[in-house]
């Protein structure tokens, strides 16, 4: 094999890397001390660093990136577009012992477009969502869902990948009359100002059906006690519209029309978020005393929800 890239549309092995698999795609490019086993599957245009070690149960994706000092163990499946820092390290086995094989090996999935920073840690059988972020040095112990960025030890939702970050204070809607709205960058999703009456007898907010709430909720239901760690939401309604206010303390609301994304705070009584039917919405960074109530316009229908990113961004094509 010779020791510099050939045509980009040609498999270029170099002559220090030991590719032993006859299922790597064209342009694809495995360089020195890399090492590649027989029954592995690496997909086309993919840059293999030095240092590389790719197991027999292992498939990767088109366009893949993997850094130098990366071991790919039995059972990882990599989708098209990702990125794998240096010295990421990936696990099988949850319970290793010396001598003793696992049957079967735990799958750990990273999905399309997806970045792995340099130094993390994945945990057996995590799923990685599509163009999700896992930061450097990261620990992860669960799955990360679609486009959020993860970080620390253990890892923890930061952020979402292209989400506008809405501040909900002073700047947002508050000098305004109360009822006043405010359009977010997602179609549909409105932030509202609720009525607020403060005397000497305490403090009041109200809204009406129809006015402050766009519509006449059928079923209305409240989040709390949710460490801070979890996530709550990940879905989509297809028929189903949805106001939420933060009555005590604060919550982070991501919401995506498959277009653009918006992360709105609600940490005010007084802010209302509406979403219509078909925006995809997570909710996350509870504050420890986070009180959420959320009124819908249908009663529970399970049907109504769409719960894989994937079938939602399928569902707005079709």
């Amino acid at each position: 094999m010779p020791d510099h890239p050939p045509r980009s549309s040609e498999l270029f092995v170099h002559a220090q890397a030991i590719c032993e698999s006859p299922h790597v795609g064209e342009g694809t490019r495995v360089w020195a001390f890399a090492h590649v086993l027989p029954g592995a599957t690496v997909g086309r245009d993919c840059n293999i660093c030095d240092h590389v070690f790719i197991e027999n149960d292992v498939s990767v994706g088109n366009r893949v990136t993997i850094k130098c000092g990366v071991q790919l163990w039995d059972g990882l499946r990599v989708a098209d577009d990702v990125f794998i820092g240096p010295n990421a390290t990936f696990s099988n086995d949850k319970y290793p012992r010396s001598k003793h094989h696992q049957r079967p090996v735990v799958e750990t999935f990273l999905g399309a477009g997806a970045s792995i920073g340099a130094g993390a840690v994945i945990l057996p059988g995590v799923n990685i969502g599509a163009r999700a972020m896992v930061g450097a040095g990261a620990v992860v112990t669960y799955d990360v869902p679609p486009k959020a960025i993860v970080s620390g030890n253990p890892a923890r939702i930061v952020g979402y990948v292209d989400a506008k970050r809405q501040t909900t204070g002073a700047s947002l809607i508050r000098p305004q009359a109360s009822g006043d709205s405010v359009q977010t960058s997602v179609r549909g999703v409105t932030i509202h100002r609720l009525p607020l009456v403060e005397d000497l007898r305490g403090t009041l907010t109200a809204g009406e059906f129809e006015r402050q709430v766009p519509f006449t909720p059928l079923r209305y239901f409240m989040v709390f006690n949710v460490p801070g760690k979890d996530v709550r939401g990940e879905h989509a309604h297809r028929r189903c519209k949805q106001f939420l206010v933060c009555v005590r303390g604060s919550v982070a609301v991501m919401v995506d029309d498959g277009v653009k994304s918006e992360e709105v705070e609600l940490n005010d009584v007084c802010l209302g978020l509406y979403l219509p039917p078909m925006v995809w919405a997570v909710q996350y960074r509870y504050s420890a005393d986070a009180l959420l109530l959320v009124f819908a316009s249908d009663h529970y229908d399970p049907d109504d929800y769409i719960r894989e990113y994937s079938a939602f961004l399928a569902a707005l094509e079709g």
